[in-house]
C-alpha cells in the first residue's frame, strides 16, 4: 500500500525513498565473496559487472568505452556528444576544462553549449562506433528521442549492438527530453517507440522512468531494458532546481521492479531488465540499487574520476549541455593523483569509502548477505532508516 501523507488542505503526496534512506539486513548464513557472481546478460550480451558507464564526455570516448568493455562492463557512448562534433574532441574538452578552471559557472555552461552548437557530423560518428567495435567489445550507443530516427541508420552502419534511447524523461506515448524544445541541429516529431523498436534489429534500451505505470508502458513497447532515474548526481545535476523533478531512487526501482514482475506475468515470459541511473557514487549504493530491484546500474561521477576520463577529472551529464535549458553544471570529481578504471572498478582500494573496488564491494556485500548472484539478491532483507 502507498504510504500517503497530507502536504495540506486537500493535497496528498506519496512518502519515497532514497537510497540513503535503506540498508541491507545480511541473511543467517555468508558466503565467500570468490563464490559470488556479478555477471547479468542483456538479450544476447553478457558482462561480468552490473555497470554501465554514463554516455557523457567527461567519461565516455571510445577509448574509455573499449577500457570499460574490457573489464568487463559496459560503456555508453554517446551519439550526440563531441566525438560526433568535432574531429578534435580531445581538444575541446581541454578548452571546456580551462574555463571550468577559472570559477565562473556561467562562462563554463556557455562554453559547453557553444561546444555542442557544432552540427552532429555523421562520418565522425559512424567513425568513434566502428573503431568501438572493431576493438571486440559490446558496443552500445546512447540517442536522444528526438534525433533516434536519423542517427540510427549511421549506428547501424557503424555496428551499434545496443541502442539506448535516453531521455531526463521519457514515455510510450510521447517521447522528450522533458521541455519539448528544439536544440541546434532541429528536433523532429516525437518519436513513437514502439514502431521505432519493433522495425530494429538490435535490442533497445530506454529511460529514463520514475514510476511503476511510465516503467510498464514503456516495458510493452519491446524495449530490452528500462532506465530509473535520470543520472541524478549531487551538484552535477540540477534538474530539481530547474524543473521541481526528482527522483527517490530506492522507491523508482523497487516500482519499475514490480512493473517488470507485472510484464513478464502479462507476457507469459517476458523480461525486462531494470538499469538504475543515479544517486550511485559507491559500492554500498550499488549493492542497494540492486536489492531494490535493479540488475545493473549507471555509474557516471565514480567513473569519471579515473586517469582516463577525458574530462581531467571533471564531471557532468549530457544535459549540462542542452542550448536554452541546461540541467547540470562542471563538477570537480577527481583527484591530484586519479586511479585507473580497473582500480575504481576492481581495486585494490585505499579509498574507506566505496568509490574504489566498487564491483569488490558489491561482491562483498552479497556475500555477507548470503547470495550467490544479483537475481537472487535482489531478494535481500532490506531496512528503513528512522
Amino acid at each position: 500500500m502507498r504510504d500517503l501523507v497530507d502536504i495540506g488542505m486537500g493535497r496528498t503526496a506519496r512518502r519515497t525513498f532514497e537510497l540513503d534512506d535503506i540498508n541491507i539486513v545480511p541473511s543467517r548464513r555468508t558466503r565467500s565473496s570468490s563464490e559470488v557472481s556479478t555477471a547479468w546478460q542483456l538479450d544476447a550480451y553478457r558482462f561480468e559487472s552490473p555497470i554501465l558507464g554514463h554516455p557523457t564526455d567527461a567519461l565516455m570516448s571510445p577509448e574509455v568505452a573499449i577500457e570499460l568493455g574490457r573489464l568487463g562492463a559496459l560503456g555508453v557512448f554517446n551519439g550526440e556528444g563531441l566525438w560526433a562534433r568535432h574531429r578534435n574532441a580531445e581538444d575541446k574538452i581541454a578548452e571546456l576544462v580551462a574555463v571550468a578552471e577559472g570559477g565562473d559557472a556561467g562562462a563554463t555552461t556557455r562554453k559547453l553549449q557553444e561546444l555542442h552548437a557544432a552540427p552532429i557530423d555523421p562520418d565522425l560518428l559512424g567513425a568513434a562506433i566502428t573503431r568501438i567495435r572493431e576493438a571486440g567489445v559490446t558496443t552500445a550507443v546512447r540517442v536522444s528521442p528526438q534525433h533516434a530516427q536519423r542517427l540510427t541508420p549511421t549506428l547501424l552502419a557503424a555496428g551499434v549492438e545496443l541502442l539506448v534511447v535516453h531521455g531526463t524523461i521519457i514515455s510510450a506515448e510521447h517521447v522528450s527530453n522533458g521541455d519539448g524544445s528544439a536544440d541546434s541541429d532541429g528536433a523532429p516529431e516525437p518519436l513513437n517507440l514502439k514502431t521505432f523498436i519493433a522495425e530494429l534489429d538490435v535490442p533497445v534500451v530506454a529511460g529514463g522512468v520514475h514510476d511503476h505505470r511510465t516503467a510498464l508502458h514503456l516495458m510493452r513497447t519491446g524495449a530490452a531494458g528500462v532506465i530509473v532515474g535520470y543520472g541524478s548526481t549531487e551538484r552535477a545535476t540540477t534538474t530539481r532546481e530547474v524543473l521541481g523533478m526528482g527522483v527517490s531512487m530506492a522507491t523508482a526501482i523497487a516500482d519499475a521492479a514490480a512493473a517488470r514482475r507485472d510484464y513478464l506475468d502479462e507476457t507469459g515470459g517476458r523480461y525486462v531488465h531494470v538499469i538504475a541511473d543515479g544517486d550511485i557514487a559507491g559500492s554500498g549504493d550499488l549493492a542497494k540499487a540492486i536489492a531494490c530491484g535493479a540488475d545493473a546500474a549507471v555509474l557516471g561521477a565514480p567513473l569519471a574520476a579515473a586517469a582516463q576520463a577525458p574530462g581531467r577529472g571533471w564531471y557532468w551529464p549530457s544535459v549540462a549541455a542542452h542550448p536554452s535549458m541546461p540541467r547540470g553544471m562542471l563538477t570537480l570529481v577527481g583527484d591530484d593523483e586519479p586511479a585507473s578504471l580497473e582500480a575504481i572498478l576492481h581495486g585494490p582500494s585505499h579509498d574507506p569509502h566505496g568509490a574504489m573496488n566498487i564491483v569488490g564491494g558489491l561482491r562483498r556485500s552479497m556475500a555477507k548477505a548470503g547470495y550467490s548472484d544479483l537475481k537472487e539478491f535482489q531478494k535481500v532483507g532490506l531496512t528503513v532508516s528512522a
